[in-house]
């Protein structure tokens, strides 16, 4: 598998987001799935999508949300019960004539909510609301998941070609630790310059044992980070061969878009606002609670009659409406106004504070994509520099004309350089997917 440069899309409505989460997940996700032998971004991204834990915690709010809304809509339907009751007692107890020492009924109704001062239609749009909020917290989620995934794979490829440049720098030492042992043997330099060759052979071992490392660490990250969570001995040690480069390409902003782009696109301000919404339907049905209530009723009844059998038993049908209207029920509906308008205040302060915090997230992050690109740029022409230093003083060495110092130090300078171009072209990289999420744009893959 080819690795494939991330490039975000224009964020997609948030049904298609939804339905392709959904999609996704046709089957529950499998925590004894292995990786795949190969794993590239895209790969990586999808195995996330099904078992990152956040995400699949944000779908199952999603489901108890969903049930609050079946819950609360059903006050504004009908309600069909139905009864029966059966009753053994002493004669001398009988409301009937002649007296019986058996009572018993049978009723159905239905009951409809026909006026509650609008509380029921306003606690249904509270409900819907929320339900709409937990799904703009699955499209936030999911940004900053990906955001997680993504930065936690550029750190194993970053880590990865750190590898590469510390075997290289080993390779050129050994090189020359070569050439000085040869002309040592020849006579032609002192044991002093074999031993200092010898020396930076054994420096440059331990920034490889430590590149290793980093790379194993990052790679329980990414794994963390996608959600693999395995018993399995064999799988638990299975790492996959990792696909991709770290490669510079230039990307352009304006600052003034990406700061618009931050109310009208961030999923987790417009979720705040969707609470904002329902907070409001939620002083509404606290209003509710100081006006009447007015329900119809209707139903069928089967009672027993003089004896204790069927054919002398009477039914029929009842209908009626009734209501219930607490003229005052010690200021508990004005508490309840009260603590709803107090909890519709602090969200909107919320979303004030959020939409701040998103703001400066928004500068912060496009400061960084600045600095990030700037060395980026200024990072191409050393390495090609440093490749050209290495290259005429081992050309002077041979010659006679140049020192074992003069090659091992530009050597070292040839490390930093490369080692700094990656450390640079990481940074964009990871720069350009944070400014992209902090402008709340989707990732290509959903």
């Amino acid at each position: 598998m080819k690795f494939a440069r991330h490039h975000f899309a224009p964020v997609a409505p948030l049904a298609a987001l939804v339905f392709g989460l959904a999609s996704l997940q046709a089957a529950e996700p499998n925590p004894q799935q292995p990786m795949p032998d190969e794993l590239d971004l895209r790969t990586a991204i999808r195995f996330a999508l099904s078992n990152n834990f956040s995400i699949r915690q944000a779908r199952e709010r999603i489901k108890q949300q969903d049930g609050v809304v079946v819950e609360v809509s059903a006050r504004d339907i009908p309600t069909v019960a139905a009864n029966a009751s059966y009753q053994l007692n002493d004669q001398d107890l009988a409301q009937s004539f002649p007296a019986s020492d058996r009572a018993w009924g049978i009723s159905l109704t239905a009951s409809q909510v026909i006026y509650a001062g609008g509380g029921v239609r306003s606690a249904i749009k509270s409900s819907t609301l929320v339900r709409e909020a937990a799904l703009l917290d699955l499209k936030s989620v999911v940004n900053d998941a990906l955001l997680m995934v993504r930065t936690a794979f550029y750190n194993v490829l970053l880590a990865q070609e750190k590898i590469t440049v510390q075997e290289k720098n080993l390779e050129l030492l050994n090189q020359q630790l070569k050439t000085t042992t040869n002309r040592f043997d020849a006579g032609t330099v002192s044991s002093f310059e074999k031993l200092r060759g010898e020396v930076a052979v054994a420096n440059a071992k331990v920034p490889l044992i430590t590149a290793k490392n980093d790379w194993r660490l990052a790679v329980e990250t990414l794994r963390q980070a996608l959600g693999y969570a395995t018993n399995t001995p064999e799988y638990r040690i299975m790492i996959p061969k990792f696909v991709g480069t770290l490669a510079y390409r230039p990307e352009s902003f304006e600052f003034q878009a990406a700061i618009d782009a931050v109310r009208s696109n961030r999923p987790d301000l417009q979720r705040i606002a969707m609470l904002v919404s329902s907070r409001e339907q939620s002083v509404a049905v606290a209003k509710s609670g100081s006006k009447p209530t007015v329900s119809a009723f209707g139903g069928w009844q089967l009672r027993k009659g003089s004896t204790d059998s069927f054919g002398d038993s009477k039914d029929g049908w009842l209908v009626g409406v009734q209501s219930q209207w607490n003229i005052f029920d010690g200021r508990a509906t004005a508490g309840r106004v009260a603590q709803a308008r107090s909890v519709l205040d602090q969200t909107k302060l919320t979303l004030a504070e959020a939409q701040l915090a998103a703001e400066v997230e928004v500068r912060r992050a496009f400061s960084l994509w600045q600095q990030a690109t700037e060395l980026a740029d200024a990072s191409k022409k050393v390495v090609a520099q440093a490749e050209e230093a290495v290259r005429l003083s081992e050309v002077r060495y041979s010659s006679g004309t140049g020192t074992q110092l003069d090659v091992l130090s530009v050597q070292v300078d040839l490390t930093t350089a490369r080692t700094n171009q990656l450390q640079a072209f990481y940074a964009h990289t990871v720069a350009v997917a944070t400014l992209r999420k902090a402008m709340g744009q989707g990732d290509e893959f959903l």
